[in-house]
């Protein structure tokens, strides 16, 4: 599909133009293709690092003019191989681009370029009473989080990056710059050109700019944890929390096996049951309110008290569990490493869901906690493996075919929020049928040469 001999020129004329800032060294191009998936490295030949976004459009018209594939590259912290250079090619590098451009206040929206972070963004926001309420965890670049339709926790109340994107500036596959949109907040005007490039993980174009919405830091914040006899009582209780219209910022779930991890690794002593860590945003008064009527609904389902707290590090001691989840995980097994998926179903469905995927774990006899953004139906597993270990790999991978089945038969999605990318190509027809057939002439008709991050979300033609 692509001639080294081509990439090799490609990036002979991108190193005059740019200098140092093209590296070909193994160590640099390693480091522009990790994953966390269980599929292996794919290097680039050489990395550009981009400085504006005049940078990035040459960089493609010269990759264009010679048939040579580009994948754009964050903080790398995406979880399906979206940074791996499948065919070689050139790693645009966006961690320069790193500028809080402009900050509006009234209308409460900025624009920033593609490598801040979402930490780099609220820490500039702090002193203004604003931040951006997406949060994937991990502190990754805006960028990023929009190529692959980032959430997070808060995404219950605050919706996920399709719903905090107003416009964004793009340079396509022949190199060209479009706008996609302005700062209004509402339009009729044209294709949702915005939503087509979110989550389209670098296979359409190269975001160069983002106008992202904010909102205002709330007046107070209300946290607590409540244990449940079972994973269905625990959804039972989500379920009538959503449908009581109490506007939870964050509602995480820990099955047994996770809370034994926390309690071994942060040195609580929590019952080792289902357990549901909750967030309420707003004034001091409606936080009150909120925790109180979610307490009333607790006790419908379980013998367990709800605690809940306003003050910051109680509030902090009592989300610990959540806070050291990742790294609790690692210690069942010391040494270990952990591939991470996710489903989202129906929250009808999400105790079945999730009930049935334990179970397949234990029959399968891997070691895998399961934590959950629940108010929307997500939840992630991290099966454990040790390096080495072909045949808990070859398991894990059987695990996660079965998982993305399983949530795709109850009318869900075989990725909540760590995308397609190269790991779960094979799902995307199951889960949309022709809708598949749609986005591949979408991709044909604006990148001809598939030069742009190939390999990813379609099997190559």
């Amino acid at each position: 599909m692509f001639d080294q001999k081509s990439i090799s020129t490609a990036v002979g004329i991108l190193k005059q133009r740019f200098g140092e800032r093209v590296s070909t060294s193994e160590s640099v191009r390693q480091h522009h293709s990790h994953t966390t998936t269980q599929i292996g490295s794919q290097w680039p030949d050489a990395v550009v690092f981009a400085e504006d976004k005049t940078d990035v459009a040459e960089v493609v018209a010269i990759c264009a003019e010679h048939h040579c594939p580009i994948v754009p590259f964050g903080v790398g912290s995406s979880l399906e191989g979206h940074v791996n250079a499948a065919h070689g090619g050139v790693s645009i590098d966006m961690n320069a681009m790193n500028k809080v451009l402009a900050v509006h206040e009234e209308d409460l929206d900025a624009v920033v370029q593609p490598g801040v972070t979402r930490e780099g963004l609220n820490e500039h926001l702090r002193d203004k009473g604003l931040f951006f309420p997406i949060d994937p965890g991990a502190n990754a670049s805006l960028g990023g989080m929009a190529a692959t339709r980032a959430s997070g926790t808060n995404a219950v109340r605050y919706g996920t990056m399709k719903d905090n994107i107003l416009a964004l500036e793009a340079v396509m596959a022949d190199g060209s710059i479009i706008r996609t949109g302005g700062r209004a907040k509402k339009s009729s005007a044209g294709y949702d050109l915005t939503r087509l490039m979110i989550g389209s993980e670098g296979t359409l174009g190269i975001i160069t700019e983002l106008t992202v919405k904010l909102q205002g830091i709330p007046e107070s914040i209300g946290g607590g944890i409540c244990s449940f006899p079972s994973v269905e009582a625990a959804c039972k209780a989500v379920i009538a929390t959503i449908q009581y219209g109490i506007p939870v910022a964050r509602i995480e779930l820990l099955d047994p096996l996770q809370v034994r991890a926390c309690n071994q690794y942060s040195n609580l002593s929590l019952p080792e049951d289902p357990l549901l860590l909750l967030e309420f945003h707003g004034t001091e008064n409606g936080v009150k309110e909120q925790s109180t009527l979610f307490g009333e609904i607790a006790a419908e389902f379980t013998p367990h008290q709800f605690q809940w707290t306003t003050n910051p590090e109680e509030r902090t001691k009592l989300w610990k569990a959540r806070h050291d989840a990742f790294w609790a995980c690692l210690g069942l097994m010391p040494g270990a490493e952990g591939i991470s998926t996710d489903v989202c179903v129906p929250i009808s469905r999400l105790a079945e869901c999730v009930e049935e995927t334990r179970r397949d774990i234990e029959e399968t006899g891997l070691v895998a906690p399961i934590i959950g953004h629940v108010g929307d139906g997500n939840f992630h597993v991290l099966p454990l493996a040790m390096p080495g270990d072909d045949a808990t790999y070859k398991a894990i991978a059987e695990f996660a075919s079965r998982l993305s089945e399983r949530a795709i038969a109850m009318g869900g999605t075989c990725t909540g929020e760590h995308g397609i990318g190269q790991g779960k190509i094979k799902y995307l027809k199951q889960e949309l049928g022709g809708a598949v057939d749609v986005m591949q002439a979408i991709k044909t008709t604006l990148d001809p040469r598939n030069i742009m991050n190939p390999g990813k979300l379609f099997r190559d033609q």
